[in-house]
């Protein structure tokens, strides 16, 4: 998976530098023998399971202060493509936008979502929308996780990816895929094997 998104960096030419973040040696030895550059390995603090996100990404831009825009590519997101970091990239300068993000359309519409309130079912959105029929709902996105981008100087001052500002670049449910579990892999695998992951 490093592999991939390395190459997928590597081949796009909108992509100046390809740096990972990393505290296991292992995974850098790897990373600089696909082409990454590994200026520093991460510590072991900012590596655990309930690190957020952001935390290593305001390190390495400490690390590497005179970066002017960052593409974080989360290595759980195998079929991301080249084409596709170039299009964001270019929808953010096209955009003037400070930041942009990789989203794909709901599978499940979000008004459709409930919680529990005891063993009873309680919508999570009130209203007529919950009883109309999947064509009459507005389009709903969420994050794939594949792409996020935002000029440096921005990501310094909000320490966030996404604000009210962000603006997001579209991609297909067969690119969108984020391994998380052992069932999001077999699906990968299998929509690999078939050819359509592209």
């Amino acid at each position: 998976m490093i592999a991939w998104t390395i190459e997928a960096a590597l081949s796009a030419p909108s992509i100046d530098n390809v740096v990972v973040s990393t505290e296991d040696e292992e995974i850098a030895d790897i990373a600089v023998a696909f082409g990454a550059q590994v200026p520093f390995i991460r510590p072991a603090e900012l590596a655990l399971d309930d690190t957020p996100g952001i935390i290593p990404i305001k390190h390495a831009l400490e690390l590497i202060p005179t970066t002017d825009a960052i593409l974080v590519l989360q290595p759980t997101s195998p079929f991301r493509t080249s084409a596709d970091i170039d299009a964001i990239i270019s929808l953010a300068f096209y955009k003037q936008a400070k930041s942009a993000v990789s989203v794909c359309e709901t599978a499940k519409h979000p008004f459709w979502s409930y919680s529990f309130d005891g063993d009873r079912l309680v919508p999570l959105f009130r209203g007529e929308n919950i009883n109309k029929p999947r064509q009459a709902l507005p389009q709903s996105f969420c994050l794939n996780g594949a792409l996020y981008y935002a000029e440096a100087n921005w990501f310094r001052d909000t320490g966030v990816l996404i604000d009210g500002n962000t603006i997001g670049y579209v991609m297909p449910a067969q690119r969108s895929i984020d391994l998380d579990t052992e069932f999001d892999w077999a699906w990968a695998e299998f929509l690999l094997e078939k050819g359509l992951h592209g």
